[in-house]
C-alpha cells in the first residue's frame, strides 16, 4: 500500500478546513467564514481502498494548517510557526487558493490579469479551458506550460486594501515557502461552485508562472466536485509504506481538544468581529460517563449517559468579556448552547457544559500562555498532573 503525509496549505479563508472535513468524512476542524480560525496542526485520516486500473490502497494523513498571514502577535507567529513544522514531515502540499478571491502577487498587478478576458492568449486560453473541463469528465488536470491568475467580480468590494510587509504580501510569502520544498505541490483552486468556469483561466495563467505545480486540481467541497480526482492524484504520488495511524482512526486529536474547538467555533459564529481573535478557550474538567453495563440482558439506559465539562473563555479586556457574557448572561447561555449540540454529535452521549469567562490581558503576546493552549502540551501536563496524583495517594 501507499502512505504519506500531505501538508495543506493557503491564505486564510481559503477553505482548508472545509476541505478536509469533506475529504475525511467527519468533522475535525472547526470552519466559520472568519479569517484566522485556525490554530493548530490538526491531522486528518483517510483511507483509500484499491480501485483496479486507478490506484493502490493508501492512507493519507492530511494536515491541516492555519492560514498564512502577516503575524501580529506571539499568537500569530506560533501559527506560522504550526505551518513550518507541518512542511517537516510532509510527502507532498496541496496549495489551495480561493478562486473567488483576487490574489495578491506583484507580477499580478498588470491589468492583464485583472478580468478573465484580458492577458490570456488563444494557446493558453485553450489548455486551461480542456483542463477545466476535465474535472467534469473525472480526469487529472495536469500542469500546463504556463501560469495564470483573477478575481471573481463579485468579490472586488471584500478585497482589502494592499498592505504593504515585510514579505510584500501573504500571497508572496505562501510562493516563498513552497519554491524552497523538494517534494510534488499541488495548487488545489477552492470554491469553484461560485465562480463560473472562465473566470478561472486568468486564475490558473497567473498561478503558474510562480510554482511548477505537479498538478493542477478546481474542487468545490461543498459540492465534493473534484475531490474523487484529488485523492487518485494524491495516492498516485505518494511513497510505498505502511498506516501511520490504525485503520479506524480519523483524527490525531483528543476529544477534549476538539471540545474545545467547539466551543471557540460557537465564539466565532456568536460574537463581532473584534472578540473571537482575542478569545481562547481551556477545558478545566472533563467528566466521562462510567460505561454503561446493563442489569438484564436486553435492558437500555432510559437516558443517554452524560459528560460533564467545564470550560474557560479566555479574552483580553473587561470589554470583551462584557460582550461574552451578554446582558443577563445571554450571549454566554447562546454560545453554550450552540457548543453543547455540536459537542453532544462528537461524543455520542448527553453533554453538561459550564462556562465562564477570564480576562487574561495582552494574552496574545504572552508566549507561556500561547503555548500552554496547544493540546500537545495539555496533554503532558495532565499525564504529569496524574503521575503526581497517583504518587501522592500511594504515600497515603
Amino acid at each position: 500500500m501507499k502512505s504519506g503525509f500531505v501538508a495543506i496549505l493557503g491564505r486564510p479563508n481559503a477553505g482548508k478546513s472545509t476541505l478536509l472535513n469533506a475529504l475525511i468524512g467527519e468533522k475535525v476542524a472547526i470552519v466559520s467564514a472568519k479569517p484566522q480560525t485556525t490554530r493548530n496542526r490538526i491531522a486528518g485520516v483517510v483511507e483509500v481502498a484499491a480501485h483496479k486500473g486507478l490506484h493502490q490502497a493508501a492512507q493519507i494523513v492530511f494536515v491541516d494548517t492555519p492560514g498564512v498571514h502577516k503575524p501580529g502577535s506571539h499568537l500569530d507567529r506560533r501559527m506560522l510557526q504550526e505551518v513550518y513544522e507541518a512542511l517537516e514531515t510532509r510527502d507532498l502540499v496541496l496549495v489551495l487558493m480561493d478562486a473567488t478571491r483576487r490574489v495578491q502577487l506583484e507580477e499580478a498587478a498588470a491589468p492583464s490579469v485583472e478580468l478573465p478576458a484580458a492577458g490570456v492568449d488563444e494557446e493558453h486560453a485553450s489548455g486551461a479551458k480542456a483542463q477545466l473541463d476535465s474535472v467534469d469528465r473525472d480526469a487529472g488536470v495536469e500542469t500546463p506550460a504556463y501560469q495564470p491568475l483573477v478575481h471573481h467580480p463579485e468579490a472586488a468590494n471584500t478585497v482589502p486594501k494592499r498592505e504593504r510587509t515585510n514579505w510584500a504580501s501573504e500571497d508572496e510569502f505562501l510562493f516563498g515557502l513552497i519554491r524552497k520544498l523538494d517534494c510534488p505541490v499541488f495548487l488545489v483552486l477552492t470554491k469553484i461552485d461560485l465562480v463560473p468556469k472562465d473566470h478561472l483561466l486568468p486564475l490558473i495563467d497567473t498561478l503558474t508562472k510562480q510554482f511548477n505545480f505537479a498538478q493542477i486540481i478546481p474542487v468545490s467541497a461543498r459540492k465534493r466536485d473534484g475531490l474523487d480526482i484529488l485523492v487518485r492524484k494524491i495516492v498516485d504520488a505518494l511513497p510505498v509504506g505502511e498506516r501511520y495511524y490504525p485503520k479506524d482512526q480519523y483524527t490525531d486529536q483528543p476529544q477534549r481538544f476538539m471540545v474545545a474547538e467547539l466551543i471557540r467555533e460557537s465564539i466565532l459564529v456568536e460574537t463581532g468581529e473584534e472578540v473571537p481573535y482575542a478569545s481562547a478557550v481551556v477545558i478545566e474538567r472533563y467528566e466521562e460517563p462510567a460505561p454503561f453495563v446493563p442489569r438484564k440482558k436486553g435492558a437500555v439506559p432510559a437516558r443517554a449517559p452524560l459528560t460533564r465539562i467545564a470550560a474557560a473563555i479566555y479574552c483580553e479586556r473587561d470589554g470583551q468579556k462584557a460582550i461574552l457574557i451578554g446582558k443577563g448572561g445571554a450571549k454566554l447561555k447562546e454560545i453554550g448552547t450552540g457548543a453543547r449540540r455540536q459537542i453532544e454529535s462528537l461524543l455520542g452521549t448527553r453533554v453538561y457544559l459550564e462556562l465562564h469567562v477570564i480576562v487574561e490581558p495582552n494574552w496574545r503576546e504572552s508566549k507561556a500562555f500561547v503555548e500552554s493552549l496547544d493540546w500537545r502540551n495539555q496533554l503532558e501536563r495532565l499525564a504529569g498532573d496524574q503521575i503526581t496524583e497517583k504518587h501522592l495517594g500511594e504515600e497515603e
